[in-house]
């Protein structure tokens, strides 16, 4: 083997090292130090958060995507991330999620803006009134047209998962300026044979090998190395790092 050859393998597992296995590493360790790898679903809390207005009180339109960390281990490195809408003068709300038993697509299986195993959720996006008043009939189709509803569809890593779904449901909102988190593991999961595509935010192109592993170069998106599932990378709209585990660090989104 040459030494050239030699040279760039030890500069990919640098890398690998430096943007991958380190911040995964430290934030286990900080997630260890929480006490945040103990219990399980049946004794999580579930309840709401309190971040959303009581349904009959907020008589506008409203959509919220939201990301909370997954239970135990695994939200070292991975957050659950689902959709919210309200119709103007609905009397409540309405909450999308994809699951990993049973039927993956669930309707209102837990509160709006509830916790996930415990944790809080946070906003990826909000939208009120006219702007969620045009988002509402295109998120609906989106929730009917997701291709991976039959049951058995679901795989947990690399994918589809809730991310997939949720990623699938933010491609078609009009113009929503966001991206899921870096921590929303499978978000860039493709089938197999779909290698090259548009970014969900349909600002650049996202190369994927069955979310195993994959590039994203976008305006929205940033610059996002993906690696078994897990995301390195820049955003470049809004200067941040990307981080394994840590997720994004850097000016708010």
């Amino acid at each position: 083997m040459s030494a050239a050859v030699l040279a760039l393998l030890r500069t990919i597992l640098l890398g690998i090292l430096v943007l991958f296995l380190l911040p995964l590493a430290s934030h286990a360790l900080w997630w260890a130090m929480r006490g945040n790898g103990a219990g399980d679903g049946s004794a999580a809390d579930w309840s709401s958060a309190g971040l959303l207005p009581a349904p009959r009180s907020a008589t506008g339109a409203m959509v919220r995507v939201y990301a909370a960390r997954v239970g135990r281990w695994r939200g070292i490195f991975a957050h659950h991330t689902w959709i919210v809408v309200k119709a103007a003068g609905a009397p409540r709300y309405t909450r999308y999620d994809v699951v990993g038993w049973g039927r993956p697509v669930r309707t209102d299986g837990w509160a709006a803006d509830g916790r996930w195993f415990g944790n809080a959720p946070e906003p990826v996006l909000a939208l009120d009134g006219p702007a969620a008043e045009v988002a509402i009939p295109a998120i609906n189709a989106a929730v009917e047209s997701y291709p991976h509803r039959a049951p058995g569809s679901y795989q947990a890593w690399p994918g589809p998962n809730s991310n997939t779904f949720a990623a699938h449901v933010l491609a078609h909102i009009p113009d929503s300026g966001v991206t899921l988190p870096p921590t929303a593991l499978g978000k860039d999961w493709a089938p197999l044979g779909s290698f090259a595509g548009i970014t969900p935010s349909r600002t650049g192109l996202r190369l994927s090998l069955a979310g195993y592993a994959g590039l994203t170069l976008g305006w929205v998106e940033g610059i996002e190395i993906n690696l078994l599932g897990t995301v390195a990378g820049l955003d470049l709209r809004r200067p941040a790092l990307k981080l394994p585990g840590w997720g994004r660090i850097g000016v708010p989104a």
